[in-house]
């Protein structure tokens, strides 16, 4: 893995996608009026006769991306993740997920990453779609990330929502990094506390274990970039060995990872302390940019640096995550 500060790519999945779309002709692409937002212009651009623009009317694209993969296509769908999952949920159900069709719901500018508050914020998108049978959910936390999941979920026969940053991307991953949908990635080991993550909240797990490590908490970080179907093997197995657990979303704590990891471990029958970061079942207010959300909301590396310290026993104050300067064309957690 790299090292923060980041550096940061753009349209990482817009060329992943056209890239994949050169070698499978069924891929069709379906723009919900958030062409250029969702990075889907270069697409747009070069194969312009499988380009589809549905307009700002979400429900009827979902609808039509079902009937379109009954044909024998394969429609990957774009908006912001608040307008693919929350608006055209009912579609969603009736027309994609109960014939278990292979349409890819894409949903851009995560939780509290979008400025424009309730009405934009994706906050319970992951919720939904867990609920949803037949649903594969992921949620990707880097631009090399975005281009090895991209052919492995092309494979899949049923529905996908996959979850994604807009913007500047982070590139945390070596060339060459292997992602699968049955397996979490245990990044760092430890014994005292295991930090659970993804998405955006991936850089801040990282940042917290190194400064837990370098105060003598021993903390592993487990990432989940499919938060269904979920790997509860891995992360039992993780939680019979460490003193705790503390669960990182951009999203709210009920139903999203957190509530997944406490599924598994009350299932299990382990008794291991569970700290859920997340929106604590709030709506959050607008901002022009995403770090004075995560501050506000308790989604700093700080805020899992807090709960890891106190769920491991220890006294006294938990250190503090250092600043980490960024230059323009690099990414820090918050």
């Amino acid at each position: 893995m790299h090292s923060a500060p980041y550096a940061t790519v753009l349209k990482p999945y817009g060329r992943a996608l056209l890239a994949l779309a050169r070698e499978r002709e069924e891929i069709l692409c379906l723009s919900g009026d958030l062409t250029r937002q969702t990075e889907i212009d270069l697409f747009a651009s070069e194969l312009p006769q499988r380009f589809i623009h549905a307009g700002m009317a979400e429900a009827n694209m979902l609808s039509m991306a079902g009937a379109l993969a009954r044909r024998g296509f394969q429609p990957f769908v774009h908006t912001f993740g608040v307008f693919a999952t929350r608006r055209p949920l009912d579609q969603i159900v009736n027309s994609v997920a109960y014939p278990n069709l292979p349409v890819r719901i894409v949903g851009f500018m995560p939780g509290v990453s979008s400025p424009g508050g309730p009405s934009h914020q994706a906050i319970e998108d992951v919720a939904l779609m867990r609920a949803i049978p037949n649903m594969t959910v992921v949620d990707l936390a880097d631009a090399t990330q975005i281009s090895t999941a991209l052919p492995v979920i092309a494979e899949l026969p049923g529905p996908v929502y996959l979850r994604l940053k807009r913007g500047e991307i982070p590139v945390i991953f070596e060339d060459g990094h292997e992602f699968t949908l049955n397996r979490a990635e245990l990044l760092i080991d430890g014994g005292d506390v295991a930090l659970v993550a993804n998405g955006m909240m991936l850089a801040a797990a990282l940042a917290a274990a190194a400064t837990l490590t370098a105060a003598g908490v021993s903390a592993a970080v487990l990432n989940v970039p499919v938060i269904k179907p979920l790997d509860s093997a891995t992360i039992a197995a993780l939680a019979g060995r460490v003193r705790a657990i503390v669960t990182a979303e951009n999203h709210t704590i009920v139903g999203g990872l957190g509530s997944a990891v406490a599924e598994t471990l009350a299932e299990a029958g382990i008794g291991c302390r569970l700290a859920r970061i997340g929106l604590r079942d709030t709506f959050a207010q607008g901002a022009r940019t995403a770090p004075p959300l995560f501050r506000r909301y308790g989604l700093r590396s700080q805020d899992i640096v807090d709960a890891a310290w106190s769920l491991s026993g220890r006294s006294g104050e938990s250190p503090r995550v250092p600043e980490t300067d960024v230059t323009e064309g690099e990414y820090a957690p918050v």
